[in-house]
């Protein structure tokens, strides 16, 4: 049974119900909306995330019979659209998860270094941390520098050679 307190936890296995309408289904976390296409007179498909504000896909939508009304959604087109925009969102967060981390490797007279930059995408005191790996894995340094710090095998070799010292 559902709790009447505002603060309690949700629990996961407690789903919203499904709706499986012609131009609207839900279910499995997933909504897909049969839209009019506002650049033409064709229809579009939107899915949309539970918990989310923004589309994960909005696409063209095909014409039922009477080329005038969308063709209704069924099962098997639904598990189809939540599939690629379960693959969009995925791409989405290995682009940005590859923007914010980057990675190399560098060898040095003395040994060989694994240096990240992890950009902290603050709102308001955006910065990175740089940070330098031995061979067997443990962490070195760290030091903050600025976001648009460029990590690059020159300057990663010359932060090392430095002593690890900040930047400048």
């Amino acid at each position: 049974m559902p709790s009447n307190n505002p603060n309690a936890l949700i629990d996961p296995d407690d789903t919203l119900p499904s709706v499986k309408e012609p131009r609207l289904w839900s279910d499995n976390g997933w909504t897909a909306r049969i839209i009019k296409n506002e650049d033409d007179d064709g229809w579009a498909v939107e899915m949309l995330k539970d918990g989310e504000r923004e589309s994960a896909l909005v696409g063209p939508w095909t014409m039922g019979r009477d080329k005038k009304n969308p063709k209704p959604l069924d099962v098997s087109a639904f598990n189809t659209l939540v599939k690629t925009a379960s693959e969009v969102l995925r791409r989405h967060e290995q682009q940005l998860h590859a923007m914010l981390h980057k990675h190399l490797v560098v060898s040095t007279a003395t040994a060989r270094w694994d240096v990240t930059l992890d950009i902290v995408a603050d709102e308001y005191e955006p910065h990175a941390l740089l940070a330098a790996h031995d061979e067997g894995g443990g962490q070195v340094a760290q030091v903050r520098v600025p976001a648009n710090f460029k990590l690059t095998p020159a300057s990663a070799t010359a932060w090392i050679e430095a002593g690890f010292s900040k930047p400048g």
